[in-house]
């Protein structure tokens, strides 16, 4: 897989261009407040500035955040009327759906399907937070028949699902009850969302009283410890603030679930571009000998091969991590 297959660099290229405008419209004269490291509460350090965006890096536990944080209602307002959220929503994910759907949500589903049935079999319930398009939903189903929700706050996607005939809450997990899910034992899933959190231990507070004892959650996020972002720091088309906020990594994440009392069973990278995207960028590569010189003579196998070394050693920025409630 080639990152140019999900994120068309020309499509790409236009979200950022258009992310960079709405900052102007919507955070220039916004109110922030410094916060600590959202794994471990230690103090931070300034590790660069990017858009307008102050990220600190945790010196404990190397998570990489947004500080000083504007106020949450910014972020509301940017999800909800902001050109480049609109342009996501729509032009982006419609040029790029048959590949994602191929290459990402189809292998996805057999990998929740496994870890269903490897950490918790009696799983009766699928709840899809952040459910997006649904797509994940249904290759899901198809591989085995739960009773499912998809919690999807957005309007808009909330409908692409119903028409889908799939369950959906229209809300944000954070403002859910107990009350609104049934007492069977569940499995919780999230991709690709708790880097967008503004209050990532809140989320995972309310999540953990919505659990019952023995329900799994299974969620990826981008590492900060990965090592596209990690080389390519404040270069990395990852790191785009106010989109991405926090990189959290194996250990740290770890440290935070455990710490709102999951128990962590599994923490993998299993991800797949990073040499990709490094290659993709050797523009920003030029004081990284190592990696500008092994781009240059490698070959595909072997690129391949470092690749693998990369996901198998927890050093990809593609991370998903297994948790229980005890």
């Amino acid at each position: 897989m080639k990152e140019e297959e999900i994120r068309p660099q020309e499509l790409f290229d236009e979200l950022l261009r258009l992310n960079r405008l709405d900052i102007e419209k919507y955070f220039s004269k916004s109110q922030k407040h410094s916060i600590a490291c959202p794994a471990c509460q230690n103090k931070g350090v300034i590790a660069f500035d990017k858009d307008g965006f102050v990220f600190d890096e945790c010196l404990t536990c190397k998570t990489l955040y947004v500080s000083p944080r504007p106020e949450k209602k910014y972020f509301d307002a940017y999800y909800t009327d902001s050109d480049s959220t609109k342009f996501w929503a729509t032009t982006f994910y419609k040029a790029t759906e048959k590949n994602r759907r191929e290459m990402l949500w189809k292998p996805k589903a057999k990998l929740i399907v496994n870890k269903i049935q490897s950490f918790s079999p009696d799983t009766s319930m699928i709840v899809d937070i952040g459910g997006g398009y649904g797509t994940f939903m249904e290759e899901f189903l198809k591989l085995l028949a739960l009773e499912h929700l998809v919690v999807e706050p957005s309007a808009y996607l909330s409908k692409v699902c119903r028409d889908k005939n799939l369950n959906v809450l229209s809300k944000f997990l954070e403002d859910m009850v107990p009350d609104e899910l049934p007492s069977l034992r569940k499995t919780f899933v999230s991709f690709e969302l708790f880097e967008h959190l503004h209050e990532p231990r809140k989320f995972l507070q309310t999540l953990h009283g919505l659990m019952s004892s023995g329900d799994m959650f299974i969620f990826t996020t981008l590492s900060g410890m990965g090592v596209d972002i990690r080389t390519l720091w404040q270069h990395s088309k990852a790191v785009s603030p106010p989109m991405h906020l926090n990189f959290f990594n194996p250990k740290s994440i770890s440290h935070l679930l455990n710490a709102l009392g999951f128990q962590v069973v599994e923490v993998s990278t299993p991800g797949k571009l990073d040499i990709d995207i490094m290659n993709n960028n050797k523009a920003n590569l030029k004081k990284e000998r190592f990696w500008s010189d092994f781009l240059e003579y490698a070959s595909d196998e072997e690129k391949q091969h470092m690749q693998n070394f990369i996901s198998d050693n927890l050093l990809s920025s593609h991370m998903m991590i297994v948790c229980l409630k005890p």
